[in-house]
């Protein structure tokens, strides 16, 4: 059994993989970059090694930084999680050619299935189904089109070195499919320095189904059943589920058996996943069910495959890398109940999944039954790698208790001043279409303005905050658990009918002329918390942060404009102010620049009028939704 172990990773990923290995009996060794200097991973792992500055392509992404601190620390293995160099058999052979054990297939396997094009045409001589489509080196435009016309449209053109959802377009009409291939080759020239493509038929009502496959070095092969991940966003997974709904017995037998002459076509050792696209317009059938690609790597979805079966993932992949046969055979490999990940992001769907760096003040998502994450409270989200925060895991006997599980978790997810997608994925786990199993690749898309309109607050958090700003701040008497730490929510207060606050910035009325312990009921009811962060009180409710402030006055007495706040859309740093206090501005004039993830965002004004305050400096660093400036509309003569 390996003794040390390097893992070539970070995040979530690096600290489940700590994890296990914990529990083996094997140290570990963690590699870091300087944003990661202080983080979870950093001091998780027995020791540490520093493997350059903060962007990857100079840490995380430098093979031979990780094989040096390897050797350092007197490693015997590598792992390396998945993304960064997972897949990238140059890479394993290095690990190799070191005198290093790699964690994962060997080189040549990640090779075979690296291209599409060259992948599809093994797996077609290994009797898997492919799905319609062209394959060959012929790459002129031409020829591409007329194979094109001849698939029939819709079709799919897609790059042989892609992944991630990245050169790929759907092209709907034939007058469209040069500038599709154009745009296509360009993305995939940028992405992956390969602009070769192949073409595939459209699938009008797909469903990604992938299968977990395992094997060793004394020629074992087994499958660990399937997984749906067809609830995607321009291609990216957000929600992942095993096993696969409306799946019966003789499809799932021969999808399964499918993925196993795929693996052992290419000779394959350690976890991997055979995925296919279904065309689900008649339910899920096995004709009808075609092979796409390989993942030659652990899944970031794998969790629910190990919820299903009993089976550690992680430790299966560290036995078979020291030469230990699969721990399990085929038949003792069972599917018990049902299971559902949920993909926790830093990012606000309101504002077109717009990454959310910054500090994590809050932080807690423990209702979950497993939690995968990377972060601790007061952990920074950093702008360098992939806005995951956490995956969010619940099992139950059946997919309905199962649904009913993530979906509260996801509404009781309490994370401030970072954004996050909590209330995105409560309201796609409550859609019918999804409780009834009718879900394609599509269906995000379909239904994106319904899954991303702003949240609002319901009426009694709206009471809460607003009740919890006002008047004089004196501490509470004989309060609930519920309202620790709100101000001035008094159980013999005078009946107040309306409150002036800022709500998200905005000056907002609310109306809280109600009995207090109909408030209190009604509040202790509701999947929702708050918490005070220095300048009001956030409320949180379905997975959706609300912050309440206080309604301020200027020193003149005049109320701030109501609908004039300019608010930062992220945490970021302020680069450029153009204005001052007393400037008249008209619609659409550039008051400041922020920066954040690298780029620069005006901040317009919303009309004509007045700056009458300005809280922003050019260096400040401003937190989301900070109030940067409040403009006063022009009084007309």
């Amino acid at each position: 059994m390996i003794k040390k172990l390097l893992i070539a990773n970070r995040g979530e990923i690096a600290c489940r993989i700590i994890r296990t290995a914990r529990e083996m009996g094997v140290a570990t060794v963690a590699v870091y970059s300087d944003a990661d200097a202080k983080a979870l991973h950093t001091r998780s792992a027995d020791e540490a090694v520093h493997i350059g500055p903060s962007p990857a392509a100079e840490s995380y992404l430098v093979g031979e930084k990780i094989i040096a601190a390897a050797k350092e620390t007197g490693a015997e293995a590598i792992h390396p999680g998945y993304g960064f160099l997972s897949e990238n058999a140059d890479f394993a052979q290095a690990v190799q050619d070191a005198g290093l054990i790699w964690v994962g297939p060997n080189p040549d396997s990640i090779r075979a299935m690296g291209l599409k094009d060259s992948a599809k045409s093994l797996m077609q001589e290994a009797g898997v189904p492919v799905t319609p489509g062209y394959l060959g080196e012929d790459q002129s435009v031409d020829r591409l089109k007329k194979e094109a016309d001849a698939i029939g449209y819709p079709v799919l053109i897609k790059a042989v070195a892609g992944g991630g959802g990245k050169g790929m377009r759907k092209v709907d009409a034939p007058q469209h499919f040069e500038a599709d291939l154009e745009s296509c080759r360009r993305e995939a020239k940028a992405s992956f320095g390969n602009d070769d493509v192949l073409l595939e038929k459209w699938i009008t009502s797909p469903r990604h189904i992938e299968v977990q496959v395992f094997g060793d070095s004394h020629g074992n092969v087994v499958h660990l059943f399937e997984r749906d991940c067809s609830l995607q966003r321009r291609h990216q997974k957000v929600i992942e589920e095993a096993p696969a709904p409306g799946m019966d017995a003789a499809t799932r037998e021969e999808i399964c058996c499918a993925a196993i002459r795929a693996a052992k076509a290419v000779d394959y050792v350690g976890a991997g996943t055979i995925e296919f696209i279904a065309d689900a317009s008649e339910g899920l059938r096995a004709d009808r069910i075609f092979f796409m690609e390989m993942n030659t790597r652990l899944q970031v979805e794998h969790p629910v495959t190990e919820e299903i079966t009993g089976v550690d993932l992680v430790e299966w992949q560290l036995r078979v890398a020291s030469g230990e046969p699969i721990p399990l055979k085929q038949e003792d490999i069972q599917i018990d109940g049902h299971a559902i990940e949920a993909r926790l992001y830093a990012e606000d769907p309101a504002k077109g999944f717009l990454p959310s760096t910054g500090r994590l003040d809050d932080l807690t998502f423990d209702s979950a039954d497993r939690i995968e994450t990377g972060v601790e409270p007061s952990d920074e989200v950093s702008p360098h790698y992939d806005p995951m925060i956490a995956k969010l895991i619940e099992w139950a006997p059946n997919r309905e208790e199962t649904i009913a599980q993530l979906s509260e978790a996801c509404a009781q997810v309490r994370v401030y001043p970072v954004r996050t997608n909590a209330w995105f994925l409560h309201r796609l786990l409550e859609l019918s279409e999804f409780a009834a199993g009718d879900v394609t690749t599509g269906l995000i898309g379909e239904k994106i303005e319904l899954l991303t309109a702003l949240p609002i607050p319901s009426k009694w958090a709206n009471i809460v905050g607003a009740d919890s700003v006002a008047d004089d701040f004196r501490p509470i008497e004989g309060r609930s658990e519920f309202h620790e730490g709100l101000k001035g929510f008094r159980l013999n207060n005078a009946k107040r009918n309306v409150v002036r606050v800022r709500l998200g910035g905005q000056l907002t009325d609310i109306d809280i002329d109600f009995p207090t312990d109909q408030i209190v009921r009604a509040s202790n009811r509701l999947p929702m918390q708050s918490g005070d962060d220095g300048m009001g009180t956030v409320v949180f409710e379905s997975g959706a942060a609300f912050l309440f402030e206080p309604f301020r006055k200027d020193a003149g007495g005049t109320a701030s404009a109501a609908d004039g706040a300019i608010l930062s859309p992220m945490p970021g740093k302020v680069i450029a102010v153009d204005v001052a206090e007393g400037d008249s501005v008209t619609a659409g004039q550039r008051l400041m620049v922020l920066e954040a993830m690298k780029m620069e965002h005006g901040l317009t004004a919303p009309f004509d009028g007045v700056v009458t305050e300005l809280e922003a400096s050019v260096g400040a660093q401003v937190q989301v939704e900070a109030v940067l400036a409040v403009v006063e509309p022009s009084q007309d003569d």
